[in-house]
């Protein structure tokens, strides 16, 4: 594959514009630092100053875990030599090796904090010793080789590279690699130390195998981080998903606007650092095509039925995109015409959003999964959803979205799949399943 589609780079912008607020800096990591004097002091933790840690912690988890993938999917456009391909990479690697930098930094010459962050978390499924694994990623001869070379094939090539971001609406991103290039000088005198020689290739001069090893390199060093955070032995390696397009085919006439997809992926890392067997959801909006029925605001994508938060923002999706995955259920709202008309309406003018990796509710300006749904409902007839403390913010994990329905009597179970072996229930048996895989 040659060509760059114009949704995979607006998809890898969306991502990086939304993670980078989300990534362990020197100025955001203050209060952290100062309750790890304390606790280095005292000899442990307080309670409070452990979840202020592993708050902290997770949002990093999950930032790198998603910001490498990122990486890893732009990977079949290696060979395009698109330089927006390289910035954009190349930008996610520095934040990435700048931020894993600061958090070995806090703990480093502190062993309560090391000893403390290499614990493991339960709650989120985090096992022991990630910082040490994190620490000796970042250390390996191997990737740092194959960063120095991407570093020295940016110093090399900055004005081309910044003139192709700067074309392409992404001079944000231009500016953010330029923020980066103190790092740079940092890095090889602090985090490396001695830099294995590498003849660099100018772009003028560079042969197609100079640009291609820099490439694969730079994906070579996302792909072995991605391989430490994949769950194993969750699925077969390169087996498809369990909702297949008979399955979709099958429920497509049962659906209604306004009903709620929670799904699951079995192996996906989106299950990694959330809580509970569900961790995602979505609004179906009931495709264009069905204007007549005054439940379903007008929408500019004649193709989407589905609005959907994903890392790459809020968006208008197809139900075949929402629906690649290995389990969901299907909700329904218990609201009036008239109400659910008032909800819909509400979701749409979210669209467009940024995600918000940070899970915080109480901001607007980005939304997560099943905020979009939050949003749409919340204070329409009965629907009064009460937000929960999650990652260090107040927020709505899509298993307590369905206990709270559930609980309060504003929703029905219409489906579900995948529970019960790769079968589709209904009724009284689905939320008999439904309520079996929620924990206590």
């Amino acid at each position: 594959m040659d060509q760059l589609p114009d949704k995979v780079l607006r998809s890898s912008c969306h991502i990086l514009r939304g993670v980078r607020v989300t990534l362990p800096d020197r100025k955001n990591l203050a209060p952290e630092i100062k309750d790890a004097d304390r606790a280095q002091k005292r000899g442990y933790y307080l309670p409070d100053e452990d979840e202020r840690l592993r708050e902290t912690y997770l949002r990093y988890l999950s930032s790198r875990s998603i910001l490498w993938q990122m990486i890893d999917d732009l990977s079949p456009f290696l060979k395009s030599k698109d330089l927006r391909v390289f910035g954009l990479a190349f930008c996610a690697a520095s934040m990435l090796m700048r931020s894993s930098s600061y958090l070995i930094g806090l703990a480093k010459e502190r062993p309560v904090v090391l000893a403390k962050l290499d614990e493991a978390e339960p709650r989120y499924q985090i096992p022991r010793k990630t910082l040490t694994k994190i620490y000796h990623y970042l250390s390996s001869p191997r990737n740092r080789w194959r960063y120095h070379q991407a570093r020295n094939f940016y110093e090399n090539n900055r004005t081309q590279i910044d003139e192709a971001l700067q074309n392409s609406d992404m001079q944000d991103i231009a500016m953010w690699l330029i923020k980066e290039e103190p790092y740079f000088d940092q890095s090889k005198r602090n985090l490396f130390g001695a830099i294995l020689t590498y003849r660099a290739y100018s772009l003028s001069r560079r042969t197609s195998s100079g640009y291609s090893k820099v490439m694969f390199h730079l994906f070579r060093l996302s792909g072995s981080a991605i391989a430490e955070m994949k769950q194993p032995f969750v699925k077969p390696s390169g087996e498809g998903k369990r909702v297949t397009g008979e399955i979709i085919d099958e429920i497509r006439g049962k659906l209604r606007p306004g009903d709620i997809f929670v799904t699951r992926h079995d192996d996906a890392m989106s299950n990694l650092f959330l809580p509970g067997f569900w961790p995602h959801a979505a609004l179906y909006m009931g495709p264009l095509s069905d204007q007549a029925d005054l439940r379903v605001p007008a929408h500019r994508d004649h193709l989407a039925d589905v609005l959907e938060a994903k890392k790459d923002g809020v968006k208008l999706r197809q139900i075949e995109e929402t629906l690649s995955v290995d389990s969901f259920v299907v909700l329904r709202p218990r609201v009036s015409a008239e109400e659910l008309q008032q909800a819909l309406e509400k979701a749409l003018t979210h669209e467009g959003k940024c995600y918000d990796f940070a899970f915080d509710f109480r901001k607007a300006e980005r939304l997560c999964c099943t905020e979009v749904v939050y949003r749409a409902f919340h204070g329409i007839g009965r629907w009064n959803l009460k937000l929960i403390k999650q990652s260090g913010h107040l927020a709505l994990p899509a298993e307590e979205l369905i206990r709270q329905g559930m609980q309060n009597g504003i929703i029905d179970v219409v489906m579900i799949f995948g529970v019960n072996g790769d079968t589709l229930e209904v009724g009284t048996k689905a939320r008999d399943l439904l309520l079996s895989t929620l924990k206590d």
